[in-house]
Parts: C-alpha cells; structure tokens; sequence
C-alpha cells in the first residue's frame, strides 16, 4: 500500500503559478503510474494528469498547456507545476495511483485557491 502526503497549495491570483508535491512511500513507486487529482466544492473528483513509471504523461483538456506533471522516483515525489492558474482551477488536489481503484486509499490532499 503507498503512503501519500500532498504539499503546496495555497491561494494564488489568477494568472498565477503553484507547484505541488506528493511524497510517496512504498517499494514499487517506481514502476507505478501516478496521477493528480482535484476535487472541487459540490464536484466529484477527477484525474487532472497522470504520468507513467517510464515518464509519458496524459493531461485533461482543461489544463493541458498550463500544467505539468513529473516525477523524481529516487525521491519517490511527483510534481505538478501549474501555470497561469484559473478559478476554475480552485479544488483540493491529491495525488495516487492511476488508475485509482475502490481500495487505495487517499492522502489529505492540499488545497489550490485562485481568486483576485
């Protein structure tokens, strides 16, 4: 079971920049996909970007050009740099594996607010 703790929200104006970590624990982090995901007041949560063992990356339509996932798995953290922030982008982020199943658990999450 991966251990999760999501670090780097915070509030931001629009147009602004955040970059998120997720430090994981657990032997199989590196061969493991991983993804971001948010959750925004009244909304269910959705998989923002995900990104494979080996690096390749999927982004959903609604940050892709602003967002950026990575990962350093000798430190067994994944990233997400979010550029030019929106308030739409307002949500509690968590990181876990891609694809999350009914059993993983999740982290506290960190929350991301944009607002003038």
């Amino acid at each position: 079971q991966v251990q999760l703790v999501e670090s780097g929200g915070g509030l931001v104006q629009p147009g602004g920049s955040l970059r998120l970590s997720c430090a994981a624990s657990g032997w199989l982090f590196s061969v493991m996909a991983m993804g971001w995901y948010r959750q925004a007041p009244g909304k269910e949560r959705e998989l923002v970007a995900d990104i494979s063992g080996g690096g390749s990356t999927n982004y959903a339509d609604s940050v892709k050009g602003r967002f950026t996932i990575s990962r350093d798995n000798a430190k067994k953290t994944i990233y997400l740099q979010m550029n030019n922030l929106k308030p739409e982008d307002t949500a509690v982020y968590y990181c876990n594996v891609a694809p999350v199943g009914p059993k993983n658990s999740w982290g506290q999450g960190t929350q991301v607010t944009v607002s003038s």
